[in-house]
């Protein structure tokens, strides 16, 4: 299993890393190598997170979701292993990255999330009430499990994420759009934090949403966060910054969360993805 492939690896051979990254690398590793390449704060800023890293908790995240995707289950008692994530029925390497993106069967765009509630339903039978399918946030949640396990099989991989279909570029600029949009009672937007380099929130050093290198570390979910012990999502990140910028609640898995991933996806274009990551 790969949590136990790497708390076996010292902490001073995953920090060297290898020249290039690929699914079955180490995320300290994938950290580290952009750690090398650029003199980002941000990337820096939690000495002790990279300390950690080796021993994330998200690794068991990781191993239950990997059971939990072999395993049939639900009504119809089949495995996630017939659910197609963009590349095909099974196959999950590179995967992740590729997310959001159109979906001919449902005719639309959708994010992992999205499709792992799709496939839990039409293929494993669930119904849209089981705990299985509505409880998304938090280690304890299948989601978690599951989410972490596929996108981990994406780790060290560049964000690549597709512009073919017509919707998919829609779904990209306007995310743009809501992006640098103020809105809300302190007129806020996403770029007040992110538009420009060395912002800081309290002792909190900020990533530069034009900056890939840093992005790239910003939108890597699943990952754990400490101050939260558990592990997240994409969404779960996103629901935190609108809140944070007072917002009403956004809907997770609605056209506006899609559209914001795929346009803070875009900006990492290129950019090897950390999963599982550690963040504050």
């Amino acid at each position: 299993m790969l949590r136990k492939l790497l708390v076996a690896v010292p902490l001073a051979a995953a920090m060297a890393g290898p020249a290039s990254a690929g699914p079955s690398d180490d995320p300290a590793a994938v950290l580290q190598a952009l750690i090398d390449s650029t003199s980002s704060y941000y990337l820096t800023q939690s000495e002790q997170n990279l300390m950690m890293m080796p021993d994330n908790p998200a690794l068991w995240s990781l191993e239950e979701g990997e059971a939990l995707f072999k395993t049939p289950r639900g009504p119809k008692n089949v495995s996630l292993e017939g659910c197609d994530f963009g590349k095909g029925p099974g196959v999950l390497e590179g995967a992740y990255v590729e997310l959001p993106r159109y979906f001919k069967d449902t005719g639309k765009v959708m994010d992992l999330g999205n499709r792992l509630i799709h496939c839990m339903k039409t293929l494993q039978g669930f119904p849209a009430d089981d705990p299985a399918v509505k409880e998304i946030h938090g280690s304890k949640s299948d989601h978690m499990k599951l989410q972490t396990y596929i996108a981990a099989q994406s780790n060290g991989m560049p964000w690549n994420p597709p512009m073919d279909h017509p919707l998919e570029k829609a779904m990209r600029d306007a995310g743009e759009v809501v992006f640098y949009r103020r809105s809300g009672p302190f007129d806020f937007n996403c770029a007040a934090c992110h538009g420009e380099p060395g912002k800081r929130v309290r002792a909190s050093v900020l990533p530069y949403a034009q900056d890939p290198k840093e992005w790239t570390k910003a939108i890597s979910w699943p990952a754990f966060r400490v101050g939260q012990d558990n592990t997240r999502s994409s969404q779960h990140r996103l629901r935190e910054c609108i809140w944070q910028m007072r917002y009403p609640p956004i809907v997770a898995g609605s056209d506006l969360s899609i559209a914001l991933l795929s346009y803070w996806t875009e900006l990492a274009r290129g950019q090897p993805a950390i999963i599982p990551d550690m963040k504050r």
